[in-house]
């Protein structure tokens, strides 16, 4: 086992610490694999923790396509005009280019690991749908409570 210093181009193995953490408006964020931190082509992994009451509002991915793995909590996951509240040990796969949304209404946070591919991508990398038709209300509609986002 060695503890010297590796580069991003020769790592294979990420520890906690070499890990990008990062809060967003929606999850406070554990990068894992991506090409900064590893030489990573095809793969992105992040873990991400979103706390009560916030989401990732729809939007989409025109050129990656990605899986939504709950670790522990619950999360309402919409894929296209379809929602179900995932459990830890159950996933979503989002094709390239399908409206999705990741929402918290319970009472405990809830933490999931976000695998996109390919990790190396053409922009726009995430294209926001909430303020369009038909995403729009779309949650709020149904009698689903709005949510909440860190201010950027």
């Amino acid at each position: 086992m060695s503890s010297a210093p590796v580069s991003p181009a020769d790592r294979r193995f990420v520890t906690v610490t070499e890990t990008v953490t990062e809060i967003s408006p929606f999850t406070l964020n554990a990068w894992m694999s991506r090409p900064d931190i590893v030489p990573c082509r095809d793969v992105l992994l992040v873990r991400a923790t979103m706390e009560p009451g916030f989401c990732h509002p729809f939007h989409h991915h025109p050129t990656r396509e990605e899986i939504i793995y709950v670790v522990s909590g619950q999360a309402e996951q919409w894929c296209g005009d379809s929602y179900r509240v995932l459990k830890p040990g159950e996933m979503v796969l989002i094709p390239k280019g399908e409206v999705h949304g990741t929402y918290n209404p319970f009472r405990e946070p809830v933490v999931f690991l976000a695998i996109l591919s390919p990790a190396e991508a053409a922009g726009p990398d995430m294209v926001d749908s909430s303020g369009e038709a038909p995403w729009l209300g779309k949650r709020e509609a149904l009698g689903l409570p709005a949510c909440v986002m860190r201010p950027v």
